[in-house]
């Protein structure tokens, strides 16, 4: 297990949080507590929303999820698929979607025979319950719903899709597969540049990602002030870059831990 990198969220300045205009997250397990969006995490996304923050989530869940998402939580877009797409509502509560120009669809046959591939050779993988509401994904579930399979199961599943050509992260209950060249990382920079003005070159610590799992270890790496939710140290050994924060705790608790030290260190 390699060395503890992270610092306590606690430890945030005044003067780092200041700088945020960003707050970005993943949704599985670092909004949601054991399947559940608890009222703390969301009652955190609306102060954050209030605070004026650009608020967008970042996650692996399908379209379907997303176009709910973006018209009734309080954000400002959703990255969806793992970069896929990103959704978004503007005036007149009109919904946009800009798709990645190398998104290819989950029927492409190539990929097909990967999903099919994988069913056989791992006892008890089965496609995950949103499956039918994705758009370039597949997504095996093996913690989601019982049995809950071992992270061993799930790297399995991953080396099957990339072994095929596919690309594939874990995320605390799937393992997500697609074909096209993108990931959770280049979308939401291409959302926060043509939409809200985001010059990597020079804001990158105005940016805060807060995850939990392997598949957000690209945010992780690019954003300096990214942080995790405490269950993310389950997975220490599968993130070789781990993000600069960790709450105390885990999940939903976690996150409304972290908008609480964010707002109260920017109001001082």
């Amino acid at each position: 297990m390699k060395p503890m990198l992270m610092e306590p969220i606690s430890s945030l300045s005044e003067e780092e949080a200041c700088r945020i205009r960003y707050v970005l997250m993943d949704i599985d397990d670092t909004l949601t507590t054991d399947g559940k969006l608890s009222a703390e995490s969301y009652a955190a996304l609306w102060k954050l929303h209030e605070a004026g923050l650009i608020v967008v989530p970042v996650t692996g869940r399908p379209a379907g999820w997303c176009d709910l998402i973006a018209r009734e939580w309080p954000v400002d877009g959703v990255v969806g698929e793992n970069g896929a797409f990103v959704f978004w509502e503007a005036e007149g509560h009109r919904l946009h979607t800009f798709t990645h120009p190398k998104a290819i669809s989950n029927a492409d046959p190539r990929l097909v025979a990967l999903r099919d591939r994988v069913l056989a050779e791992v006892p008890s993988a089965r496609l995950a319950r949103d499956q039918f509401s994705r758009l370039y994904d597949v997504a095996i579930d093996f913690a989601e719903e019982e049995p809950v399979l071992p992270l061993s199961a799930a790297q399995k599943i991953k080396s099957i899709f990339e072994r095929g050509g596919a690309h594939a992260k874990i995320s605390s209950i799937h393992v997500n597969a697609w074909l096209g060249e993108y990931d959770k990382l280049s979308m939401a920079m291409h959302y926060l540049m043509e939409r809200f003005g985001y010059d990597d070159a020079h804001d990158a610590a105005s940016v805060v990602f807060v995850g939990d799992s392997p598949n957000d270890e690209p945010m992780f790496a690019h954003f300096p002030m990214a942080c995790g939710v405490a269950n993310l140290l389950a997975y220490l050994d599968l993130v070789a870059h781990l993000p600069h924060f960790v709450t105390s705790h885990e999940s939903g608790a976690g996150f409304a831990e972290f908008t609480k030290i964010l707002l109260e260190r920017r109001s001082s």
